[in-house]
């Protein structure tokens, strides 16, 4: 029996026909695999602490790295127009960096899931999303460490707008989960036929910021230009998280600044859900079409 066959599910030839039938196979296959999922969240997990000196300290640096690197941007921005900084800047950034390290970290798993586990999938056949999930997992694991020393330190300076409106951020947060792993299953699945796509992806992760309010706030901008910036999906997640944690405010209710800038528009949420929502379940659907020939190109 060759890879190939071993490498293809035996019973996809059952029912060939894409439909309902098809989306219930693909949820109860992955549960099927439950245990593999787990024996695969925990392998990952051990590979990124074993021997690691900093330990779980890994899980703040890249969030630390953002924050420190959009310091030294709004220092020279402050120092050539001569306006003082302060703490909320500085809160609001801590905040976004701590998301998008999230966006980012499950973006970049799950872009390589694939060509990094290539001994597996030309051997045995199991459901590719695992891989992904697992990626995933991890990457929420180091966030939920990095959020929760960030959550102190924001408490502990009085930082927090303590509402009800914080519920939204289990919200955003599942969303912007959803839009990373709905990129990380297209550019996984595109990487297999293209190779150069990781070329790509080296470029948005490197540039990525500097299109995405991480280091600012949109109505800093104004205009068509930051209406423009909230067409990323990952945006107005970003924002929603600073504007509930930081300010309290209800996400369903529009926000100008003092300028009378806009801040926030229930739109914007609206936009980014449903970009996420419907491009996981297509790239989902996309990823498990294309899912019998990765043995083959990878």
């Amino acid at each position: 029996m060759t890879n190939d066959t071993l490498s293809q599910d035996p019973r996809r030839a059952e029912d060939s026909n894409p439909g309902f039938r098809d989306w219930i196979w693909m949820f109860t296959e992955i549960f099927g695999y439950r245990e593999l999922l787990w024996q695969m969240l925990l392998r990952d997990i051990r590979l990124r602490y074993k021997q690691a000196v900093m330990g779980f300290f890994w899980a703040l640096f890249i969030p630390v790295m953002v924050i420190v690197s959009g310091s030294v941007l709004k220092y020279v921005m402050a120092t050539i127009s001569g306006q003082p900084l302060n703490t909320e800047a500085f809160t609001n950034m801590a905040v976004k960096a701590m998301g998008w390290s999230l966006f980012l970290g499950i973006l970049n798993n799950g872009a390589n899931s694939l060509l990094g586990n290539i001994n597996l999938i030309t051997k045995i056949y199991f459901p590719r999303e695992t891989i992904l999930i697992a990626g995933m997992c991890v990457q929420m694991f180091d966030t939920f460490i990095g959020s929760t020393v960030l959550f102190v330190l924001l408490a502990s300076i009085g930082a927090i707008c303590w509402t009800l409106n914080l519920l939204w951020v289990p919200v955003l947060t599942l969303l912007l989960i959803s839009l990373a792993l709905a990129i990380g299953l297209f550019l996984s699945c595109a990487m297999v036929f293209y190779r150069d796509i990781k070329y790509l992806l080296s470029v948005f992760t490197s540039f990525g910021i500097f299109f995405t309010p991480v280091f600012f706030e949109v109505n800093q901008i104004g205009g068509t230009l930051g209406t423009v910036m909230m067409l990323n999906p990952a945006a107005p997640l970003l924002e929603g998280l600073r504007l509930v944690i930081t300010r309290g405010h209800d996400l369903l209710t529009p926000l100008n600044d003092a300028a009378g800038n806009m801040c926030w528009h229930p739109a914007f949420l609206l936009y980014a859900a449903l970009f996420a929502i419907f491009g996981l379940i297509f790239a989902w659907r996309f990823f498990h079409l294309k899912e019998k020939l990765y043995a083959e190109y990878i």
